[in-house]
């Protein structure tokens, strides 16, 4: 009896021990937590209006971009078309169409217009990206992702953007004897230009163009309202434009003629259905006319002048519309 006693005294004691340690565990944790309670809030009190540094190799989460592109879009419009290549309520309305019909959103830290306006100061006057990160306060990772995002949401509206070919005669056409009635089933003009390129391994020879420059080719066609109605931009420098042609007319975004219809293009494309190239060995070149005494002098020069004359609006779309507002090289 003795020795049962004793073992139930002895059970008791360690589970009494037991107990103590745990109060005092929990004791120890609960003034260590206060402890860090007390630092913590020491700290932020100190902190107040105060800037938080962060670590070296992280950028603080800036302002300056969104203020930055809100004041200028209430400054000179003028100023604001030279720096971003459209007006303020352009821009805006651009702004306003991305956010409705693409996935193009504003974040947490970075609004729409500010990510806009840094992918046009891009392709606008050939920014590089460390002028970018000093307007915008922005690291150059951040830039590198929001260009991306923009040039991708803009890329998906592309083609409902375009203008769709009409049937009827364009104004400049139906206003004019010279090319009325003979060009009225003619909707506009195709033509191809060099986009420099920057490409890497073993493709760099395949985007050599004749010019020993790399580059795109690139098929746009237009109105003559001086509108795009198709681009293509997937063939290399050295891709010949009849056979840029052809793949824009069997490709799923195909470019579209309406039945009765057709393009004007230059000598670089075979005369085909559809597609109208002026007459061959025949002086065709507006400057080949200009002048004293170098006036049409057969049917043959008078077409081919009527042509180049309707076709410079591909010309003037490429010099005007793309090289005078965005740098491409």
């Amino acid at each position: 009896m003795a020795n049962i006693n004793m073992h139930e005294v002895d059970e008791q004691m360690e589970e009494e021990e037991l107990q103590e340690e745990l109060h005092e565990t929990i004791e120890s944790l609960l003034m260590e937590i206060s402890k860090t309670l007390y630092v913590l809030y020491q700290y932020i009190a100190n902190i107040q209006d105060e800037y938080v540094h962060r670590p070296l190799n992280r950028q603080p989460i800036s302002t300056s971009g969104y203020n930055y592109i809100h004041r200028i879009l209430k400054e000179n419009p003028i100023n604001f078309r030279e720096i971003y290549r459209m007006y303020p309520d352009i821009f805006l309305k651009l702004c306003k169409i991305l956010r409705e019909r693409t996935s193009l959103q504003d974040t947490r830290h970075i609004c729409v217009e500010e990510m806009l306006a840094m992918f046009l100061l891009v392709v606008g006057h050939n920014t590089r990206y460390c002028l970018i990160r000093k307007t915008f306060g922005r690291s150059h990772y951040n830039t590198s992702q929001n260009f991306n995002k923009v040039l991708k949401a803009l890329k998906s509206i592309a083609v409902d953007m375009m203008v769709k070919p009409g049937s009827a005669v364009p104004e400049k056409i139906r206003e004019s004897t010279r090319f009325y009635p003979y060009f009225k089933d003619c909707i506009g003009a195709i033509d191809g230009t060099h986009i420099p390129a920057m490409v890497s391994g073993q493709d760099i020879n395949s985007y050599r163009n004749h010019h020993g420059e790399i580059s795109q080719n690139v098929l746009v066609a237009c109105n003559f309202d001086l509108e795009f109605i198709y681009v293509l931009s997937v063939w290399e420098g050295s891709a010949h434009d009849s056979l840029v042609l052809t793949d824009a007319l069997s490709r799923n975004n195909e470019l579209k003629v309406p039945g009765g219809k057709y393009f004007l293009v230059d000598g670089g494309y075979p005369n085909r259905r559809q597609f109208l190239a002026p007459f061959r060995g025949v002086r065709y070149h507006l400057q080949e006319f200009t002048g004293q005494g170098r006036h049409p002098e057969n049917a043959k020069e008078l077409l081919n002048l009527r042509h180049a004359s309707l076709r410079n609006a591909i010309e003037r779309i490429f010099g005007s519309v793309i090289l005078m507002n965005f740098q491409l090289n």
